[in-house]
Parts: C-alpha cells; sequence; structure tokens
C-alpha cells in the first residue's frame, strides 16, 4: 500500500511545478537536499488528500535560498527570521503559499505558550534533528525529494508504525512536548477524532495531568503613563489563545461528534474551557420519557444519532454542519440552571420551564468566550447556533396540524439561522428521547416535515416559501398609513391568508385590505 502511495506521488512531482523547481535548485546548489514535511507526508501515507505542502531544504543559506526563490514567483518575507519563506510560484494561488523552510530548533521558554520559543535556523542542520521539535511521531516523517527517482521516507521516531497501529504518541517525552505548546493537548484530541485514532496511554496521562495549563495566563507588568510613580498596569495575556482553541475544538467535534464529546470530558478539558455543561452530569429527568439517563446521557446519545443510519436515511450522507453539531451539544444545556422537582419545589413532575431561553443565552455566552467565530477555516455564528438552541423546543409547543402557517415561517424558513438544521436537531432529539415503555415518538416531526413540504408546494421551485404578494410599502400606500406596528400586524395577518391559500393574487390581497383595514 505505501509503495504504490509513493509511486503515485513519484508521479505526480514530475507532472507538477516541483520538477522544474527541485531540478533548478539541485543544479544551482548540489549539495543541497529537499525534504517534504509535516502532515502532507502524514496524510500521504493515509491515503488522505492535502492541501498544505510544506518542504525543509538543508545545505543552502537563507539568504541564497530567498534569491533563488524571488527568481520563480513571489516570495513573503515575513517567516524570514525564523528560516521560513512564504513562496508562491508564477501563475500559482497568492492565497495557498508553500512553506519552504531551513532546517530548524526550537527552543521552547517552557510557558507551555502557543507561540513561546525562540527559532534557530540551521542549514546544515541534519533533518533527524528538525524533526525531532515536532509534537507527534505521525508528523515527525519526512520524505526525501531531492532526486525524484529515488524517494526515500526519514522517520527516525517510528511514525509509519503508529500510522500502521493508528495511534496518536508524542515525540519524545510526552510532558515536555506540551510544556513546549499546550495546545498540542487539543490537537492530538483533534487528530483522534480526525483519523479515528487512538491516543497512547503515556501521552493520554501526559494531557489529564497537564489539561489544567489550557487556562494559564502570562503577566506583563507596564507603567501608565511617563510617570516615574505611575501605577502599574498588569496586562495578561493566555498561554493558549482563545482562538487556538476555537479551532482544535471545532475541528474535533466537526469530524467526529461522539468521540470528541467523549475525550473532551475524559481529558478533563470541558471542565477547564467549557465548565458550564458538566452541570448536565446528573441532572436527572422524567423516567417516563428519558428512560435513558440524565440530561448528559441524552445530549451524548443525540451526538451519537447523528452519525447514525437513520440519520444518513432521513438527510442523506451529507456530514452534519459544526452549527448543528454545537446546537445539539448545547439544546439541553439550560436544564441544569431551571430544573424544578417535586420534592424541593412541590412541581407534579420533573420540569425544565424555559430552558431553552436560558440554554440559548448560556450558548451564546460560550461561543462568544471561547471565540468559535474566529477561525478562518471553520468557524459559526454564535447568535445563530444560539438560535437554534431556544427553537428547539416548538415540537413540543403544540399539534404541527394546527400550527399557523407564519408560526412555521418564523421558524423554519427564518434567515437568522437554518431552518433545515433544526429539523435535524428535532429528530436527533427525538430519537434519543426513550420513553420507558415504547418507542422513540416521530410523530410530531414527522407532521411538522409535512406541513413543511406542503407550504414549499405553494412556490415555484418547491425548495422555498413564495414571497409575500405585497411588501410594507405598498400597504403604506393602498391605506395611506403610516410607518409603524400596525403596517407590521397588517403584513402578518396578509401573509398568513397567502400561506393559508386563502389570498393567491395582488387583487385578492388589495380587496383583502380594503375590506379589512380600509376603515
Amino acid at each position: 500500500m505505501r509503495t504504490e502511495v509513493i509511486k503515485q506521488l513519484k508521479s505526480d512531482l514530475k507532472k507538477s511545478f516541483l520538477s522544474g523547481l527541485i531540478k533548478e535548485l539541485t543544479k544551482k546548489f548540489p549539495k543541497s537536499e529537499i525534504y517534504l514535511v509535516g502532515g502532507a507526508v502524514r496524510d500521504l501515507l493515509l491515503g488522505r488528500q492535502t492541501k498544505d505542502f510544506d518542504f525543509v531544504i538543508r545545505n543552502v543559506s537563507a539568504d541564497d535560498l530567498e534569491k533563488f526563490l524571488s527568481k520563480l514567483g513571489q516570495v513573503n518575507l515575513v517567516g524570514k527570521s525564523f528560516g521560513v519563506f512564504k513562496f508562491v510560484p508564477t501563475r500559482g494561488d497568492p492565497r495557498n503559499p508553500i512553506d519552504i523552510a531551513l532546517p530548524r530548533r526550537e527552543h521552547a521558554f517552557g510557558t507551555g505558550g502557543y507561540r513561546d520559543f525562540e527559532i534557530q535556523s540551521d542549514p546544515c542542520l541534519p533533518i533527524e534533528k528538525d524533526l525531532e521539535r515536532r509534537d507527534f511521531t505521525i508528523n515527525a516523517i519526512a520524505l526525501r525529494i531531492t532526486n525524484l527517482n529515488e524517494l526515500r521516507i526519514v522517520d527516525p521516531f517510528g511514525g509509519q508504525k503508529d500510522l500502521d497501529k493508528k495511534i496518536i504518541r508524542a515525540v519524545g517525552k510526552s510532558e515536555e512536548r506540551f510544556k513546549e505548546d499546550y495546545s498540542r493537548m487539543l490537537r492530538a484530541i483533534r487528530f483522534a477524532c480526525q483519523f479515528n485514532f487512538q491516543i497512547e496511554e503515556k501521552t493520554w496521562q501526559a494531557i489529564k495531568k497537564s489539561i489544567i495549563h489550557l487556562n494559564d495566563v502570562q503577566r506583563n507588568v507596564k507603567l501608565v503613563g511617563e510617570v516615574v510613580f505611575a501605577e502599574p498596569e498588569i496586562l495578561e495575556n493566555r498561554t493558549v489563545p482563545y482562538e487556538v482553541i476555537a479551532k482544535e475544538f471545532l475541528k474535533a467535534f466537526y469530524s467526529q461528534p461522539i468521540r470528541a464529546f467523549d475525550l473532551y470530558d475524559q481529558s478533563g478539558a470541558f471542565k477547564e474551557i467549557m465548565p458550564e455543561i458538566l452541570k448536565m452530569k446528573n441532572c436527572p429527568q422524567p423516567k417516563n420519557w428519558h428512560s435513558e439517563g440524565d440530561v448528559w446521557a441524552h445530549t451524548r446519545l443525540c451526538l451519537k444519532y447523528l452519525l447514525s443510519k437513520e440519520f444518513k436515511n432521513e438527510f442523506g450522507n451529507e456530514p452534519a454542519g459544526i452549527e448543528l453539531i454545537l446546537g445539539v451539544l448545547f439544546h439541553d444545556a439550560g436544564k441544569p440552571y431551571t430544573i424544578k422537582t417535586p420534592e424541593k419545589d412541590k412541581t407534579d413532575r420533573i420540569r425544565f420551564n424555559d430552558h431553552d431561553e436560558v440554554g440559548a443565552r448560556l450558548t451564546q455566552e460560550i461561543c462568544l468566550r471561547l471565540k468559535f467565530s474566529s477561525p478562518q477555516e471553520i468557524s459559526i455564528d454564535p447568535e445563530r447556533v444560539a438560535r437554534l438552541v431556544c427553537s428547539h423546543m416548538i415540537f413540543m409547543h403544540g399539534n404541527p396540524d394546527e400550527m399557523k402557517p407564519g408560526t412555521i415561517e418564523k421558524y423554519f424558513f427564518n434567515p437568522k439561522y437554518s431552518g433545515q438544521d433544526l429539523m435535524k436537531l428535532a429528530f436527533v432529539d427525538a430519537l434519543a428521547t426513550v420513553p420507558a415503555k415504547g418507542k422513540p415518538d416521530l410523530n410530531n416531526y414527522y407532521q411538522m416535515k409535512k406541513r413543511i413540504e406542503s407550504l414549499k408546494a405553494m412556490s415555484q421551485n418547491k425548495k422555498e416559501l413564495p414571497k409575500p404578494i405585497l411588501s410594507g410599502h405598498q400597504i403604506m400606500k393602498e391605506l395611506k398609513l403610516r410607518p409603524g406596528k400596525r403596517v407590521g400586524q397588517i403584513l402578518a395577518a396578509l401573509r398568513e391568508k397567502q400561506l393559508s391559500g386563502q389570498i393567491k393574487n395582488k387583487d385578492q390581497a388589495l380587496r383583502f385590505l380594503k375590506k379589512i383595514y380600509s376603515k
């Protein structure tokens, strides 16, 4: 299998611009060595597609490498002091530069900070020493491509064996690797979810031991003003920025929601970055409706159903989006904060009044605090997720067959969040609600689905609701009204008539207005 991968890679490289670059470089610098490194090698050996190609070039000075690359394309010098060049070849895509680096050593300051290390580039440093500074063995593999006819794998830490065994293992001593950069702990969890690997035991124990450092801060003192006796201002910088946490968290949950849920719980990461949701543990539910267990067990079961055959049969093979996954994670997070019990509160049964609204506020607070909107490649809109949580109880508010069309439009055709995600959330919520006797009840879900389809059928494209027949401006003109609440009320009444099929065109709409509102 691996031989076939190398063979295919050799063929691809010969067809790419890299073939010419390698020939020119080795011709000008005969002692140069060129390596493909990092995640690209890992993904290629796993048979996964990759777009991020990082290279290390030995035996060429930084100045010589810069001059050479400048003749073949554009060189961004942002990383020059670290011995890294962002290179865009002629006619290449500026949005996807290639990292070309000299071999490097890293001296970490021991704070665990994401960028708290000193980098020393050395053109003559052996490639094995460059790989030594990397996080996990599966990322510490290099592929020598100096001669495209003789590709050679350099694997000093057994990364290939760990790929075969599906193991995430830190390079060297786990605690030292994490002390260099505590965000690596979350990266290990993300890789375990992305690749469906197990985290090696020593690495896992080091994660559980060091996870408390996710919230470490570094304190710097700065004098305020120019006076000698000015009051000092304490500046706090997070050792692991929330933006980094957001990227790792969202990628892990997008890859495997249920696995990420378990690993964040078992590692203690939830306790450090999202302690609010741990209150779902041991939060009881009425057993006649929720024999599956407490709120935590119910939420876990909901996440599990996102990957189920039932979900795929209902919604197709497209994976759940990250906003839906977070909506499922948080949909009942408000229950522990609103619980009322017969024993303590003299209620008729366990109740969670307004838990949807409380959960929505909690959701938005968490998403904003952890900066879930910050990652470029996978981000969310906290308000959209919060609205999803706030709306999930619509299925319990009454018989879908008796709901007004305007109500259905408000919840399932709302531009402020995905109506389809709300349907998906309702589906897994119903599947994970297991009565003490009998099977999960999906009647409300299917009734709502039928109502939605009937409303869509009124539109020409059958995918969305028909547009309103009259606008607010037209109503104000016809009835000689000023802007105000009454215009909105008239619009809502007219929309109800339209979606109910009682008004089908502009003439009927105008007659309705003159008859009802002309007085």
